[in-house]
């Protein structure tokens, strides 16, 4: 999964067990999405994952904790165009 998230991804949290390799508790929400800030090419003590995420709490968490979640795709929007209004003159 490192290769394919990177920086300014988002990731949806699927598991909010605590800590498991301090045992603590971890202030991650299941079901929330988080912006990945760095990605650390650092095998996770746990043996689960090749990559560290770090999302801006606490430190850097296990990458087996998050999904990837698909980039949006762009969406047209119809442009309003303002166009003058023609008087009509009147004698």
């Amino acid at each position: 999964m490192s290769d394919a998230v990177g920086p300014g991804d988002l990731v949806l949290c699927v598991n909010a067990a605590p800590n498991h390799v301090t045992g603590q508790a971890v202030p991650l929400v299941a079901g929330e999405t988080y912006r990945v800030w760095t990605v650390m090419d650092f095998a996770c003590p746990c043996g689960r994952s090749d990559a560290l995420l770090d999302i801006g709490i606490d430190f850097a968490w296990c990458q087996s904790r998050f999904r990837l979640l698909p980039k949006p795709k762009a969406q047209s929007r119809p442009v309003k165009v303002s166009a003058p209004k023609e008087k009509e003159t009147v004698r």
